[in-house]
């Protein structure tokens, strides 16, 4: 399989060691990480080419920076803020060497903090802050040799594949391209995985690996359960990025955080463990998933 296996040093990995969180996914097999501003931090002096510097040297690779900020806000102030700091990273970015900066529009609905759409800011103007901060990113990235790689996320004003296609097509920039995550979709309806990544093409240059379950009205009324037990097509996924000639990373975004929490005491090297088993047996699996052991 030409896809590559990273995942999100997030969880409980942001109070590691960065050479720590290395080692440790190295040994499960993973190929590459995707690193946060915990660790690729641009307020630390030589922060971000030490962190990219020690995966390069265990011979795994950056996948993406993880710079998801709520880009819709009624403080101006904060949001300038906000979108200072996402180009802090893309510049970092570009100066050691990393191909892709992640990004998301808002407003955050687990927010409580966050302006709610129509109530206190009407679509049109949320859909305004995030354009004038996407046409920034874009000539940013084009500035420092990198990608944005944008994410739809449940709530925000792009959510699925119509209003996130809106936002990328809107922006039309070489620079930004798709971080294909079928989770948010699943939650918004979108559940023909397949189709949707034929329709992004090449614009997907990475991708993450979360499944997914129920609505997305309001937070507790769904899930991102473990890979395999949500409504993710993962063979249809896997078939249609094959099909569209991907090679890059799918990196894994766990927030299956019961779980996490009540079963894996919150340690992260475990649910990166247990990702990796579901990885191979996903990938693995050929056309058709494995039959249960029980069935006749």
């Amino acid at each position: 399989m030409s896809v590559k296996f990273a995942f999100q040093a997030t969880l409980g990995f942001t109070q590691w060691k960065s050479e720590e969180v290395v080692a440790s996914l190295k040994k499960l097999g993973y190929q590459g990480v995707e690193w946060g501003g915990a660790h690729f931090n641009t307020g630390e002096s030589g922060a971000p080419a030490r962190v990219v510097e020690q995966t390069r040297d265990a011979g795994l690779e950056v996948s993406r920076i993880f710079a998801h900020e709520d880009l819709v806000s009624l403080d101006d102030d904060l949001r300038e803020a906000r979108i200072v700091r996402t180009l802090e990273q893309i510049q970092a970015a570009g100066e050691v060497g990393v191909s892709n900066v992640g990004t998301m529009t808002g407003p955050a609905p687990w927010d409580k903090e966050a302006p709610r759409i129509p109530d206190d800011i009407s679509e049109g103007a949320a859909w305004d802050q995030v354009l004038e901060a996407y046409g920034r990113f874009g000539q940013a990235a084009n500035e420092a040799g990198v990608k944005i790689s944008s994410e739809g996320v449940w709530g925000m004003v792009a959510h699925d594949f119509y209003s996130h296609k809106f936002l990328v097509d809107a922006v039309n920039s070489e620079s930004v391209g798709v971080n294909f995550d079928p989770s948010h979709g699943i939650l918004s309806g979108d559940m023909d995985v397949g189709w949707n990544i034929k329709q992004w093409g090449g614009q997907i240059i990475h991708c993450h690996l979360k499944d997914a379950v129920g609505i997305s009205q309001r937070p507790g009324e769904f899930l991102f359960p473990l890979l395999g037990e949500g409504r993710v097509d993962w063979r249809a996924f896997f078939s249609a990025l094959g099909q569209i000639g991907y090679q890059g990373f799918a990196a894994v975004e766990f927030e299956s955080f019961g779980y996490l929490k009540n079963i894996l005491g919150n340690d992260p090297e475990q649910a990166a463990r247990i990702s990796m088993e579901q990885i191979r047996a996903l990938t693995e699996a050929g056309p058709e998933f494995p039959p249960s052991s029980h069935a006749k």
